[in-house]
């Protein structure tokens, strides 16, 4: 399965968040994967519906590291 890391502003007073889906992992995993995340990004963050939000744009850096993490990570959006 395809991971994708996009771009969301929507709903978030023009604050974009970028946004991690697709990823095969049960809850308690997702959320140590955002805690890492959020520390390489040195930004805040949250799990939602299966969903890693990540603050701000970080989409390249987070495609990176997943790669590196073995996911098969693709930038989507603009």
């Amino acid at each position: 399965m395809r991971v994708r890391v996009g771009r969301e502003v929507a709903g978030r007073s023009g604050k974009g968040v970028s946004v991690i889906s697709g990823l095969p992992l049960a809850a308690p995993e997702l959320e140590a994967l955002a805690g890492r995340l959020k520390r390489l990004c040195g930004a805040g963050g949250a799990v939602r519906d299966g969903v890693i939000e990540i603050q701000g744009e970080h989409r390249d850096r987070l495609v990176a590291e997943l790669r590196r993490l073995g996911y098969e990570a693709k930038r989507s959006g603009g």
